[in-house]
């Protein structure tokens, strides 16, 4: 029987490896503190395998990455120190059985070998996210196998799914196993970031260090995903793969450390586990249970608060995805919903994270009512982004619908304002459009950039801009 000996927070800032850093990384002085006290706790557990979890390989929208390979091998290249190289051998027993279990939870898996790579054109090589903790752990402890995991962006449910998965093998199999879940925390702490500010950020961080104090696994896996997108953060992820392998037993947490420094949020963190599987830490449920319980009360809510605009989406939908024909537009509706014409955006989200969204520049219909009911099936049957919607997910889904002002024309961005303006910008027959007000989008040079993007109109062209309000129903 195969033991969980602990689980790790580590950072994976390439500036904290000294000679990337040449002395910079003295303004960390607390993460070095930290990740190197992690790193000697790791050594004085001394397991026969370490599981680590990143955000930076092959990642993909579907699916977990794990590469199956049988040495596992990297470099500081892309920081200028390919010297510093490293070789691992994987555990591919432990690895089989993880997919195995993976496969019959119905959570994908890539197996990432040099085929698989070449076929998909992604980095084989450990990630800077694997490397940066491995390289402190190596300076402390060498004598264990290595097992390499990439976060997808699944669903919360899915990644800790995927967690329990991992416990499971683990348990079955003759290993000693630690885990690290590699991540920073928010890169909006400040303009000298990579990403512009957001007070956002540190609100993130907080409540990411409260819940890992008081050991709230539910709290991982139901966290507010729209504020991690604000926050801009790549760690959120990882933690709720390591709550699922250590779910069910006892913890004991301690952070290490935490600072802002480079507009980054860096913390090192661990959880001993003091006992084995002890039953219910949950006060008879299941984190599943929790889980899915959460989920259904924000959904219960949203049912009984939505307004007509969403009814009529939902109903829209609903009927098409049952019946495969639209419905009749229903009777008793106000006279703005039949004698109005507005362009419409209807949004689809399941379990915190979009599941579809179509809308209209200008109106294609001839009231607001049609407007809706038209872009409602198109959000959920003809979103080439997303597989159509199919009628055991309704119940899970949450709308909102977006009905644009008309659109008035601007000559400079300083016209923006990205909290009260969506912004249309065009050039020929190019056009594309970010409605106001998104999370994560916090400057008027972001929501430029995401729009041209979409249009696939260079910065440098002579483009046009539009701008238009809207109100948001729920």
């Amino acid at each position: 029987m195969g033991k969980i000996l602990g689980a790790y927070l580590f950072p994976h800032p390439p500036i904290i490896i000294p000679e990337i850093g040449k002395g910079e990384e003295k303004k960390i002085q607390k993460t070095m503190e930290g990740v190197k006290a992690l790193s000697i706790d790791i050594k004085e557990k001394s397991p026969s395998t370490i599981i680590i979890i990143t955000p930076h390989g092959p990642l993909f929208s579907d699916a977990i990455s794990i590469s199956i390979e049988k040495d596992l091998s990297g470099n500081f290249g892309n920081f200028g120190h390919s010297e510093l190289k490293f070789k691992f051998e994987n555990n591919l027993s432990l690895v089989k059985k993880i997919i195995n279990n993976s496969l019959e939870a119905e959570i994908m898996v890539a197996g990432v070998d040099e085929s698989f790579a070449k076929r998909y054109k992604v980095e084989r090589e450990l990630d800077h996210g694997a490397l940066v903790p491995l390289y402190f752990v190596d300076k402390e402890y060498e004598n264990y196998k290595l097992i390499h995991i990439t976060y997808g962006i699944l669903s919360p449910k899915e990644l800790y799914k995927f967690g329990r998965a991992i416990q499971s093998a683990i348990i079955d199999s003759d290993e000693e196993v630690v885990v690290i879940a590699s991540g920073d925390l928010s890169h909006r702490l400040s303009n000298d970031g990579p990403y512009t500010y957001s007070p956002k950020g540190k609100i993130f961080d907080e409540k990411i260090i409260d819940i890992l104090k008081e050991n709230r696994l539910e709290d991982i896996v139901t966290f507010d995903l729209e504020l991690a997108e604000a926050a801009g953060e790549c760690g959120l992820r990882s933690l709720m793969i390591a709550t699922g392998i250590v779910d069910g037993y006892k913890l004991k947490s301690e952070i290490m450390s935490y600072e802002g420094p480079f507009g980054v949020g860096y913390c090192t963190a661990k959880a001993d586990i003091l006992g084995e599987i002890f039953g219910n830490p949950l006060e008879g449920k299941n984190l599943l249970d929790i889980i899915e319980e959460k989920k259904r009360t924000k959904i219960n809510e949203a049912r009984e608060n939505e307004s007509l605009y969403v009814k009529l989406a939902r109903k829209s939908l609903e009927h098409y995805v049952k019946y495969r024909q639209y419905i009749d537009v229903p009777d008793g509706l106000p006279e703005e919903f039949l004698n109005m014409q507005k362009a419409v955006f209807v949004s689809l989200k399941k379990d915190d994270m979009l599941r579809g969204c179509i809308g209209t520049i200008e109106p294609t219909e001839q009231n607001i009512a049609l407007e809706i009911m038209k872009n409602a099936v198109s959000a959920g049957m003809k979103d080439q982004r997303f597989d159509r919607v199919t009628e055991y997910e309704l119940e899970d889904i949450i709308y909102s619908v977006d009905v644009l002002s008309e659109p008035e024309a601007i000559k400079t961005k300083e016209e923006l304002d990205v909290k009260k303006y969506g912004v249309i910008v065009s050039h020929g027959y190019k056009k594309g459009l970010l409605l106001p007000n998104l999370e994560g989008v916090d400057t008027v040079d972001e929501q430029l950039d995401i729009a041209l993007r979409k249009a696939n109109i260079m910065p440098d062209e002579n483009y046009t801009m539009e701008r238009f309000e809207v109100v948001r129903y729920y």
